[in-house]
């Protein structure tokens, strides 16, 4: 196997590592409760 290749193969996984502890930090951000919002569209209740 070539040493480019493996090294391709390090970075994605470490790209791939990185995408999915940025998306698990923002979800565990998230305020828990109840959401309120008013839009265009009336108001909207989301129980988080």
């Amino acid at each position: 196997m070539n040493k480019n290749v493996l090294y391709m193969i390090i970075g994605a996984l470490i790209v791939v590592v990185g995408g999915f502890s940025y998306y698990a930090y923002q979800e565990e951000k998230k305020p828990d409760g109840v959401e309120i919002q008013v839009g265009k569209n009336g108001l909207s209740i989301q129980e988080n």
